[in-house]
């Protein structure tokens, strides 16, 4: 390399190599990160609870003496990594965004975070999220709002807002997320980069129950699908401490993704023929994105959904009460902090309040019929595309889109409906780019796959990249 600048420059997989053939050293890697977090997060804020730079540039010290030696953790060896502040990373603190956490240091890692750091990673810092994670807009009253990486003054997404944002100013070579409610395809659509949906259980949840069926999946985000395989490849394999986990260690998705798609049948939904409502431009972008589909080979068509896509909403809703309010429902019982929840999480908590297991029963059931129908889908269909986001980023002082084309929103997460149907269906998606509205703000779209299909999913993602320009793009100031 030139100089340390070009770093963070690096794709991953090259970042990886160059440190293994000891042509890069893990200190020059440590401070070139350091260095451009210190010049740049202070506009986005998108790290926080960042560590003392001494102490980081020891352990890359460490990473080097084991090069030296000839060893190796893994593939992450001497990455700077900051975990998402839903999920513990010892000794770090685990705010959730919240002032009731905000001294809550983390005894120990997270399954799928001591995976990363078993693969050499050295974890840095956090990365912010909305408060509890709940909305797709990044800020709360610990840390404050994170920007988007293409605008000041817009949102992030989220809730892996901080997550995608240091990707896209180059911040960290790779980064970590979860997903309840697009929250790792939402943000990657709205800072151009790559955000991974996994489907249950190929990485292991945070949850310290095992046995009920959550929504929530934890996944990998990256600048291009290489990139983020391999990281996948770290994350996901079967964890004793969770029954219902998929077999395997995760090696397939480091395997090369090359492959021929031709003959792919992909269906395209679209604005479900018109029953959700979009903000000028996306549906056009998205579109404009299917030729490179056909011609990659694909034959690419237009696919009606025959459902009632309300009632799958309703179930969701229902679904998400529970398992939310659940959640936080100690927080609510303690009225003296009670008071310092957020609005959205007091509503999830009191709408779960109202439901009786036979009610959560039903949804599930609903659910259960909807993955049939999606099964039965992907006889005819190798893939589905669809948009990551209803609306484009929007300003960063507003909590949530009140109107989208002009239709009401009844909640803070309907403006993001578009993504729920892959929640429900259980099913991997990833969020790739698809370029840049009128305002120059990203937008993204879903290429969503049968269950257990992640590995044909990069497959065609990685050829989508190869055929695009999008991962090369960088943020003004970036």
């Amino acid at each position: 390399m030139s100089n340390t600048t070009d770093i963070p420059m690096m794709d991953a997989v090259s970042l990886s190599r160059a440190i293994h053939a000891r042509d890069l050293s893990c200190v020059e890697v440590m401070a070139a990160y350091l260095d451009r977090i210190e010049m740049l997060n202070p506009t986005v804020n998108a790290i926080v609870s960042l560590r003392p730079r001494e102490e980081l540039m020891r352990e890359a010290k460490r990473c080097d003496d084991e090069c030296a030696a000839g060893a190796s953790r893994g593939w992450m060896h001497g990455f700077p990594q900051a975990i998402k502040d839903l999920a513990d990373a010892a000794g770090l603190p685990n705010t959730k965004g919240s002032p009731l956490l905000r001294g809550n240091i983390a005894e120990t890692d997270a399954s799928y975070v001591a995976r990363m750091r078993a693969a050499g990673a050295i974890i840095i810092g956090k990365t912010n999220v909305p408060e509890f994670g709940l909305g797709s807009n990044t800020y709360n009253p610990v840390f404050g709002p994170t920007a988007n990486a293409w605008s000041a003054d817009h949102t992030a997404g989220g809730s892996s807002g901080g997550a995608a944002v240091a990707l896209a100013m180059r911040l960290l070579p790779v980064a970590d997320g979860s997903d309840f409610g697009g929250s790792l395809r939402n943000p990657g659509a709205f800072n151009n980069v790559y955000g991974l949906r996994p489907g249950i259980g190929r990485v292991p949840a945070n949850t310290e129950e095992v046995f009920l069926p959550g929504m929530s999946v934890n996944g990998p985000m990256a600048r291009n699908v290489a990139d983020l395989a391999q990281l996948l490849a770290v994350q996901a394999g079967f964890d004793p401490g969770q029954p219902l986990g998929l077999p395997g260690d995760g090696a397939e998705f480091a395997e090369p993704l090359d492959r021929d798609v031709s003959g792919l049948r992909i269906g395209w939904l679209g604005d479900l023929d018109g029953r959700l409502p979009f903000e000028p431009g996306i549906i056009d972008l998205c579109e404009a994105a299917l030729p490179v589909f056909e011609n990659l080979g694909c034959a690419v068509e237009p696919v009606s959904l025959e459902y009632d896509m309300e009632d799958l909403w309703r179930a969701f809703c229902t679904l998400r009460h529970w398992q939310v309010g659940a959640n936080l429902l100690p927080l609510y019982q303690d009225r003296s902090r009670r008071t310092q929840l957020k609005p959205e999480a007091v509503w999830e908590i009191e709408n779960g309040l109202k439901l009786g297991a036979f009610d959560i029963t039903a949804a599930s059931v609903r659910r259960s019929v909807w993955y049939q129908y999606v099964r039965n889908l992907f006889t005819r269909y190798d893939f589905l595309l669809m948009p990551s986001a209803q609306v484009f980023p929007f300003g960063i002082e507003e909590t949530w889109p009140r109107t989208v084309g002009g239709r009401e929103m009844d909640s803070y997460h309907r403006w993001m409906e578009v993504v729920v149907p892959v929640t429900m269906s259980g099913c991997p998606a990833i969020s790739v780019p698809v370029g840049f509205g009128e305002a120059g703000l990203p937008m993204g779209m879903q290429i969503w796959g049968p269950n257990r299909g992640e590995r044909a999913l990069l497959e065609l993602a990685h050829a989508y990249d190869r055929a695009t320009s999008w991962s090369e793009a960088l943020p003004p100031g970036a």
